[in-house]
């Protein structure tokens, strides 16, 4: 069992079994790039304060480097009697590079290490799903100028509504993803300022330069009460919840095209390269990747309750509890890239019949709205309007007719006793 950073004053080593449900390693692990890139930076600002030499921190750097070399190449085993990535990296650099490795954490707490570790990683993130939701938008746009001509039926409740065009229908879905960007860019606004320099949660009487930091590592300031930086996650509920919003958005979009895939709608026809079958019915064609997105949904949301919960009680300043805060992030992350990743080939992959959708469009009483507002613009008050219409649905309906014949036959009455 190795010794801990801590074990000065304590005169038992750790139980097993606590060092096992301590350790966050496994997990976060990930963030060793971005913990290497704040280590390097904080190592530079010691040696321009003069709290180590400059020969010490350029070997520090280069050792770091050689770190994360060795890690990406999976060359170290992620021994959970190091506790956390911040714990392994500083045990690596000490094997390395004996005590000069032991000056890194001058100045430094691991609680504003990890919290300058997290917000590199969402900044990073956030770009990376931002990129996804312009190729979806992208996609989108495509789509509704293809289809900008092509008439469908729109719904309400599920029931036939009023024409519109296929186009305008993945213009909406197109507002909903711009939306979700500028959600993005707004969070990144809050989430980019450095905590490092905070310590544990007052701060160092250490001549440090928090400023120098920030800027090397390409933030926009310091967070300036130390007892915030160390304790905020609220830049992980703003990821997650817009991560869940874009998976509603995802799940609505995913929910119409498999309702569209139906026999009974007809209205899209799935690529075989984007589709599954049954082990047992030879006529399946299942939308699984629809399917699979719309039932991804759920754990991103589960993830924001979670981390809300996490958060909710804690008081100032850092809390253990504050470690649950990155199993559930980095999942959030990796499904909802997972779903965008998937869908714009998914989109691009669809045939359209809208040949059938044009028809239905065309068909039953979709133009009951029309011939309203018709009898608006002859100076029929709206609510008899709309109780003329409704009798011309009996109608239609009684006699098994479209609306449109008894509709067209009744506004040209209503012209020709106008002129005559």
């Amino acid at each position: 069992m190795k010794n801990k950073p801590w074990d000065g004053r304590f005169k038992k080593p750790m139980n097993p079994r606590v060092e096992k449900f301590n350790a966050s390693l496994a997990f976060d692990h990930i963030l060793y790039k971005h913990d290497i890139k704040g280590s390097q930076a904080h190592a530079k600002m010691l040696a321009r304060q003069g709290l180590i030499s400059q020969h010490e921190a350029e070997k520090l750097c280069s050792a770091l480097d050689e770190i994360q070399v060795e890690l990406e190449q999976k060359l170290h085993p992620l021994d959970p009697s190091y506790e956390d990535i911040h714990m392994l990296i500083e045990g690596l650099l000490i094997k390395k590079i004996g005590d000069i490795g032991k000056k890194l954490h001058t100045g430094r707490s691991r609680n504003d290490q990890v919290a300058v570790d997290l917000r590199l990683y969402t900044r990073e993130v956030s770009l990376n799903i931002k990129n996804l939701l312009q190729e979806l938008i992208s996609t989108l746009n495509t789509l509704a100028h293809k289809h900008s001509k092509d008439s469908m039926p729109g719904y309400t409740h599920l029931q036939q509504a009023q024409p519109v065009f296929l186009g305008q229908y993945f213009e909406a879905y197109l507002a909903m993803f711009q939306r979700d960007i500028s959600r993005l860019e707004d969070a990144c606004k809050r989430m980019n300022f450095s905590p490092l320099g905070a310590g544990a949660l007052a701060g160092s009487s250490l001549p440090l330069d928090r400023q120098w930091v920030a800027k090397e590592l390409e933030f926009d300031g310091i967070i300036k009460n130390t007892l915030d930086a160390v304790s905020d996650r609220d830049y992980i509920m703003e990821l997650c919840s817009i991560a869940a919003i874009i998976m509603v958005h995802l799940s609505r979009l995913c929910e119409d095209l498999i309702l569209w895939a139906t026999t009974e709608f007809s209205f899209v026809m799935l690529d075989d390269a984007f589709a599954t079958g049954s082990s047992l019915m030879p006529n399946k064609k299942n939308p699984d990747v629809l399917e699979l997105i719309r039932g991804k949904s759920g754990r991103v949301f589960g993830h924001l309750i979670g981390i809300l919960t996490v958060m909710k009680g804690i008081p100032l300043a850092y809390n253990k509890d504050m470690q649950e805060d990155k199993e559930g992030l980095f999942d959030t992350v990796n499904t909802l890239a997972a779903c965008l990743e998937i869908i714009s080939p998914f989109l691009k992959s669809l045939q359209f019949n809208t040949k059938l959708m044009h028809e239905k469009s065309t068909i039953g009483h979709l133009c009951a709205t029309a011939a309203l507002e018709a009898l608006v613009m002859k100076g029929i008050p709206f609510r008899d309007a709309h109780h003329k219409v409704g009798e011309w649905i009996k109608e239609a309906d009684e006699h098994g007719l479209p609306l449109a014949d008894i509709a067209d036959k009744a506004l040209k009455a209503i012209d020709s006793d106008r002129h005559s």
